[in-house]
């Protein structure tokens, strides 16, 4: 059964990638006051309304990576909105400033929630969109947004975490997480510890959260994003691509949205 839907997302992420015209917007929307720089990707060639993704950035913020994960979106048949967790349009060029901008978010749950379901509101306002079905990818900072949000109750289909972050001060209460979820992580990630994942896992088992934890040998932090390297190699941080766990995880991803969409 599981390889019928990897073949079956497989299959429509081709006819989709093969036919596309994505088109891409810059959007502008406010939360609280403070004005968000979004960016919107759809293709126009697909008729009728279609789910839509929202997609978290990085701590680096909201920059051509998480724009290029809203286009690939796009060329599945979603419509993808990468958002604005920091406001303005802020961008880190040092991890001092990437972990000041991201600490000021975590450390108020209530304004990040207004920023995400201002996105959310937005891009289910889209012409394209099917407002039935909403779901979420994060990461790095990213993925332990999306999953703040399931744990606060926001009303999404389901959330992909991508090697994002798994603690948090406010654990999932039974009852009140209405997502599934899907955390895709590198084993080699030494900014998650292994207690922490064991933590993670008893407290969704002790919410009676629906999810899947995947871990990739051999994967470190921000596996996902080409330029890792680059950034690890800069800052002396432990950050690596890796093709193969890139690959495998996105294709995991692809089939959670088919089974989370087929109704």
């Amino acid at each position: 059964m599981k390889n019928f839907w990897i073949i079956a997302a497989l299959f429509f992420a081709g006819i989709s990638s093969a036919q596309a015209a994505v088109q891409g917007e810059e959007v502008d929307y406010k939360a609280g006051g403070t004005v968000l720089k979004g960016y919107l990707a759809y293709d126009d060639s697909i008729k009728g309304k279609r789910p839509g993704v929202l997609v978290v950035h990085e701590w680096w913020g909201h920059n051509e990576y998480a724009r290029k994960r809203a286009r690939m979106l796009a060329e599945l048949g979603y419509t993808a909105l990468a958002v604005d967790m920091y406001g303005n349009g802020q961008q880190a060029e040092h991890p001092d400033d990437a972990g000041k901008f991201a600490n000021e978010v975590a450390q108020n749950r209530e304004a990040a929630k207004a920023r995400f379901l201002a996105a959310m509101k937005l891009l289910q306002n889209h012409s394209t969109v099917d407002t039935r079905h909403i779901a979420a990818i994060g990461y790095c900072f990213g993925g332990g947004v999306v999953l703040e949000m399931a744990r606060m109750g926001v009303p999404l289909d389901g959330v992909v975490s991508f090697h994002g972050s798994l603690g948090t001060a406010h654990p999932a209460q039974r009852g009140k997480v209405k997502a599934k979820v899907l955390v895709l992580h590198g084993a080699d990630d030494p900014f998650v510890k292994p207690e922490q994942i064991a933590q993670f896992k008893k407290e969704m088992e002790h919410a009676k959260v629906n999810y899947k934890f995947i871990s990739y040998p051999g994967a470190k932090h921000s596996f996902t994003n080409p330029d890792a390297d680059v950034y690890g190699q800069k800052f002396n941080l432990p950050l690596e691509y890796n093709a193969e766990a890139d690959r495998r995880s996105w294709d995991e991803m692809q089939v959670f949205f088919v089974k989370l969409f087929r109704k």
